[in-house]
Protein backbone atom coordinates (compact mmCIF):
# COMPACT_ATOMS: atom_id res chain seq x y z
CA UNK A 1 0.00 0.00 0.00
CA UNK A 2 1.29 3.39 -1.15
CA UNK A 3 0.72 6.31 1.28
CA UNK A 4 -0.18 9.57 -0.54
CA UNK A 5 1.27 12.94 0.75
CA UNK A 6 -2.18 14.07 1.20
CA UNK A 7 -3.74 10.79 3.42
CA UNK A 8 -3.34 10.66 6.56
CA UNK A 9 0.38 10.13 8.34
CA UNK A 10 0.86 9.31 12.09
CA UNK A 11 3.87 9.89 14.29
CA UNK A 12 4.52 9.96 17.98
CA UNK A 13 6.63 9.83 20.38
CA UNK A 14 8.46 7.23 22.67
CA UNK A 15 10.20 6.23 26.11
CA UNK A 16 9.74 6.24 29.79
CA UNK A 17 8.57 7.84 31.38
CA UNK A 18 7.02 10.01 28.51
CA UNK A 19 3.82 12.15 30.17
CA UNK A 20 6.10 15.44 30.43
CA UNK A 21 7.79 14.77 26.85
CA UNK A 22 7.08 18.41 25.26
CA UNK A 23 7.03 16.68 21.57
CA UNK A 24 3.72 16.35 20.84
CA UNK A 25 3.18 20.26 21.67
CA UNK A 26 5.90 21.16 19.43
CA UNK A 27 4.90 18.66 16.29
CA UNK A 28 1.44 19.73 16.24
CA UNK A 29 2.52 23.40 16.38
CA UNK A 30 4.31 22.38 13.21
CA UNK A 31 1.71 20.49 11.58
CA UNK A 32 -0.55 23.60 11.82
CA UNK A 33 1.65 25.98 10.41
CA UNK A 34 2.51 23.64 7.39
CA UNK A 35 -0.78 23.10 6.69
CA UNK A 36 -1.10 19.23 7.39
CA UNK A 37 -4.38 18.80 8.81
CA UNK A 38 -4.41 15.20 8.05
CA UNK A 39 -1.32 14.50 10.30
CA UNK A 40 -1.36 13.35 14.00
CA UNK A 41 1.18 13.31 16.57
CA UNK A 42 0.64 11.05 19.71
CA UNK A 43 3.14 9.70 22.87
CA UNK A 44 3.14 6.04 24.16
CA UNK A 45 4.89 4.59 26.96
CA UNK A 46 6.78 2.27 25.57
CA UNK A 47 9.80 0.95 27.39
CA UNK A 48 12.77 -1.71 26.28
CA UNK A 49 11.14 -4.70 26.21
CA UNK A 50 7.74 -3.76 24.39
CA UNK A 51 9.73 -1.60 21.99
CA UNK A 52 10.01 -4.87 19.03
CA UNK A 53 6.51 -5.33 19.51
CA UNK A 54 5.23 -2.17 19.05
CA UNK A 55 7.41 -1.26 16.06
CA UNK A 56 5.83 -4.46 14.25
CA UNK A 57 2.48 -3.56 14.84
CA UNK A 58 3.04 -0.12 13.01
CA UNK A 59 1.16 0.17 9.89
CA UNK A 60 1.82 1.26 6.43
CA UNK A 61 0.23 5.33 7.78
CA UNK A 62 3.30 5.93 10.33
CA UNK A 63 6.00 8.33 8.75
CA UNK A 64 7.86 8.58 11.61
CA UNK A 65 9.08 8.46 15.79
CA UNK A 66 11.04 10.33 18.50
CA UNK A 67 12.51 8.62 20.69
CA UNK A 68 13.73 9.48 24.45
CA UNK A 69 14.86 7.44 27.17
CA UNK A 70 15.22 4.07 27.49
CA UNK A 71 15.13 3.75 23.81
CA UNK A 72 17.82 5.80 21.79
CA UNK A 73 19.96 2.73 21.71
CA UNK A 74 18.06 -0.44 22.34
CA UNK A 75 16.23 0.45 18.83
CA UNK A 76 19.40 0.14 16.47
CA UNK A 77 19.07 -3.47 16.38
CA UNK A 78 15.84 -2.90 15.02
CA UNK A 79 16.46 -0.99 11.99
CA UNK A 80 17.48 -1.23 8.63
CA UNK A 81 19.77 1.66 8.64
CA UNK A 82 21.56 3.96 10.60
CA UNK A 83 22.93 7.46 9.82
CA UNK A 84 26.45 8.15 10.52
CA UNK A 85 25.42 11.25 13.16
CA UNK A 86 22.96 8.45 14.98
CA UNK A 87 26.28 6.15 15.14
CA UNK A 88 29.17 8.41 16.23
CA UNK A 89 27.37 8.18 19.56
CA UNK A 90 25.40 5.23 19.19
CA UNK A 91 22.07 6.37 19.93
CA UNK A 92 18.94 6.89 17.66
CA UNK A 93 16.27 9.63 18.82
CA UNK A 94 14.39 9.88 15.30
CA UNK A 95 13.25 6.94 12.90
CA UNK A 96 12.02 7.55 9.64
CA UNK A 97 9.82 5.26 7.81
CA UNK A 98 10.23 4.96 4.00
CA UNK A 99 7.36 3.92 1.49
CA UNK A 100 8.56 0.64 1.45
CA UNK A 101 8.44 -0.13 5.20
CA UNK A 102 12.52 0.60 5.79
CA UNK A 103 13.53 2.42 9.31
CA UNK A 104 16.22 4.26 8.83
CA UNK A 105 17.48 6.04 12.25
CA UNK A 106 19.19 9.10 12.87
CA UNK A 107 20.20 11.83 15.95
CA UNK A 108 19.07 15.29 15.78
CA UNK A 109 20.41 16.18 19.29
CA UNK A 110 23.40 17.17 17.76
CA UNK A 111 23.06 19.59 14.93
CA UNK A 112 20.41 20.56 16.96
CA UNK A 113 23.15 21.39 19.46
CA UNK A 114 24.58 23.12 16.55
CA UNK A 115 22.01 24.81 15.41
CA UNK A 116 20.63 26.03 19.08
CA UNK A 117 24.47 27.69 19.62
CA UNK A 118 24.57 29.45 15.76
CA UNK A 119 21.44 30.91 16.33
CA UNK A 120 22.84 32.78 19.52
CA UNK A 121 25.69 33.79 17.04
CA UNK A 122 28.21 30.75 18.24
CA UNK A 123 29.84 29.47 15.09
CA UNK A 124 33.48 27.85 16.72
CA UNK A 125 35.25 28.06 20.06
CA UNK A 126 38.57 27.48 20.62
CA UNK A 127 37.65 25.56 23.34
CA UNK A 128 34.55 23.99 25.89
CA UNK A 129 33.84 22.54 29.13
CA UNK A 130 31.10 19.91 29.33
CA UNK A 131 29.30 19.00 32.91
CA UNK A 132 28.79 15.23 33.28
CA UNK A 133 29.18 12.16 31.35
CA UNK A 134 25.85 10.77 30.74
CA UNK A 135 24.64 10.03 26.96
CA UNK A 136 23.79 13.62 26.68
CA UNK A 137 27.07 14.21 27.29
CA UNK A 138 28.82 12.47 24.28
CA UNK A 139 26.14 14.21 22.15
CA UNK A 140 27.75 17.68 23.46
CA UNK A 141 31.24 15.95 22.27
CA UNK A 142 29.61 15.36 18.80
CA UNK A 143 28.14 18.74 18.48
CA UNK A 144 31.40 20.23 19.45
CA UNK A 145 33.75 18.14 17.27
CA UNK A 146 32.39 20.46 14.69
CA UNK A 147 32.65 23.97 16.38
CA UNK A 148 34.91 23.51 19.21
CA UNK A 149 39.09 23.46 17.61
CA UNK A 150 40.63 22.85 20.95
CA UNK A 151 40.72 20.87 24.20
CA UNK A 152 37.15 20.21 25.80
CA UNK A 153 37.17 19.49 29.85
CA UNK A 154 34.15 16.65 31.29
CA UNK A 155 33.81 17.17 34.86
CA UNK A 156 32.71 13.75 36.10
CA UNK A 157 32.06 12.26 39.34
CA UNK A 158 33.96 9.14 38.95
CA UNK A 159 37.05 7.30 37.25
CA UNK A 160 34.69 5.40 35.05
CA UNK A 161 32.92 7.82 33.42
CA UNK A 162 36.34 10.24 32.96
CA UNK A 163 37.12 7.00 31.18
CA UNK A 164 34.04 6.74 29.21
CA UNK A 165 34.40 10.91 28.31
CA UNK A 166 38.13 10.10 26.64
CA UNK A 167 36.95 7.04 24.92
CA UNK A 168 34.15 9.42 23.32
CA UNK A 169 36.71 12.21 22.38
CA UNK A 170 38.94 9.50 21.02
CA UNK A 171 35.94 8.04 19.07
CA UNK A 172 35.16 11.62 17.67
CA UNK A 173 37.99 12.97 17.15
CA UNK A 174 37.81 15.34 20.12
CA UNK A 175 40.48 15.87 22.40
CA UNK A 176 39.03 15.39 25.58
CA UNK A 177 40.59 16.01 29.60
CA UNK A 178 38.66 14.89 32.28
CA UNK A 179 38.78 16.29 36.12
CA UNK A 180 36.79 16.16 39.00
CA UNK A 181 33.65 16.96 40.03
CA UNK A 182 34.79 18.83 43.20
CA UNK A 183 36.88 21.68 40.37
CA UNK A 184 33.31 21.50 38.27
CA UNK A 185 33.51 25.51 39.35
CA UNK A 186 36.58 25.83 37.03
CA UNK A 187 34.46 24.96 33.97
CA UNK A 188 32.66 28.37 34.42
CA UNK A 189 35.40 30.01 33.01
CA UNK A 190 35.62 28.28 29.15
CA UNK A 191 34.42 30.30 26.57
CA UNK A 192 31.50 27.60 26.30
CA UNK A 193 29.64 25.30 29.18
CA UNK A 194 27.62 22.64 28.34
CA UNK A 195 25.67 21.50 31.64
CA UNK A 196 24.02 17.84 30.80
CA UNK A 197 23.00 16.95 34.46
CA UNK A 198 19.89 16.55 35.80
CA UNK A 199 17.95 19.07 37.24
CA UNK A 200 19.58 20.43 40.70
CA UNK A 201 23.18 19.04 39.97
CA UNK A 202 24.68 22.45 39.24
CA UNK A 203 22.94 24.83 41.49
CA UNK A 204 26.00 24.58 44.34
CA UNK A 205 27.93 26.29 41.10
CA UNK A 206 25.95 29.50 40.72
CA UNK A 207 27.24 31.21 43.45
CA UNK A 208 31.18 30.26 41.58
CA UNK A 209 29.75 32.07 37.84
CA UNK A 210 32.71 34.43 36.89
CA UNK A 211 31.90 37.96 36.84
CA UNK A 212 32.20 38.44 32.94
CA UNK A 213 31.00 35.06 32.10
CA UNK A 214 31.21 33.81 28.03
CA UNK A 215 28.49 31.38 26.79
CA UNK A 216 26.39 28.39 28.90
CA UNK A 217 24.11 25.88 26.80
CA UNK A 218 22.19 24.04 30.02
CA UNK A 219 20.13 21.12 27.96
CA UNK A 220 17.70 21.38 31.23
CA UNK A 221 13.99 22.77 29.93
CA UNK A 222 11.66 22.09 33.18
CA UNK A 223 12.14 23.82 35.41
CA UNK A 224 13.67 26.38 34.06
CA UNK A 225 15.89 28.49 34.84
CA UNK A 226 18.39 26.45 36.55
CA UNK A 227 20.31 28.16 39.31
CA UNK A 228 22.96 28.65 37.53
CA UNK A 229 21.35 29.82 34.44
CA UNK A 230 19.68 32.63 36.68
CA UNK A 231 23.24 33.59 37.76
CA UNK A 232 24.70 32.94 34.30
CA UNK A 233 22.00 35.71 32.87
CA UNK A 234 22.64 38.44 35.73
CA UNK A 235 26.04 38.41 35.08
CA UNK A 236 25.47 39.10 31.32
CA UNK A 237 26.69 36.38 30.03
CA UNK A 238 24.58 34.35 26.89
CA UNK A 239 22.50 31.29 27.74
CA UNK A 240 21.03 28.48 26.00
CA UNK A 241 18.16 26.50 27.31
CA UNK A 242 17.06 23.11 26.85
CA UNK A 243 13.92 24.21 25.37
CA UNK A 244 16.41 25.52 22.15
CA UNK A 245 18.15 22.46 21.92
CA UNK A 246 14.46 20.54 21.78
CA UNK A 247 13.06 22.96 19.01
CA UNK A 248 15.92 22.61 17.32
CA UNK A 249 16.25 18.87 17.41
CA UNK A 250 12.27 18.46 16.65
CA UNK A 251 12.45 21.42 13.47
CA UNK A 252 14.77 18.86 11.81
CA UNK A 253 12.91 15.79 12.99
CA UNK A 254 9.97 17.33 11.25
CA UNK A 255 11.36 18.05 8.11
CA UNK A 256 12.39 14.25 7.52
CA UNK A 257 9.04 12.88 8.66
CA UNK A 258 6.95 15.09 6.42
CA UNK A 259 9.57 15.98 4.31
CA UNK A 260 8.49 19.72 4.24
CA UNK A 261 11.24 22.32 4.89
CA UNK A 262 12.18 25.02 6.82
CA UNK A 263 10.05 23.66 9.68
CA UNK A 264 8.31 26.60 11.43
CA UNK A 265 10.95 27.10 13.89
CA UNK A 266 9.12 30.28 15.39
CA UNK A 267 5.62 28.74 15.99
CA UNK A 268 7.11 25.45 17.46
CA UNK A 269 9.59 27.65 20.12
CA UNK A 270 6.23 29.75 20.59
CA UNK A 271 4.39 26.32 21.26
CA UNK A 272 6.71 25.43 23.61
CA UNK A 273 6.83 28.64 26.22
CA UNK A 274 3.41 28.31 26.44
CA UNK A 275 3.15 24.66 27.24
CA UNK A 276 5.97 25.15 30.12
CA UNK A 277 4.19 28.64 31.10
CA UNK A 278 0.82 26.48 32.15
CA UNK A 279 2.99 23.89 33.78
Amino acid sequence: MTIRATDARRAAVLGSPIAHSLSPVLHRAAYRELGLADWSYDLFEVDEESLTGFLDGLGPEWAGLSLTMPLKRAVIPLLDAVTETAASVEAVNTVVFTEDGRRTGDNTDIPGMVAALRERGIEQVDSAAILGAGATASSALAALARICTGEVVAYVRSAERAAEMRQWGERLGVEVRTAGWADAAEALRAPLVIATTPAGTTDALAAAVPERPATLFDVLYDPWPTDLAARWSAYGGAVVGGLDLLVHQAVLQVEQMTGRAPAPLDAMRTAGEHALAAR
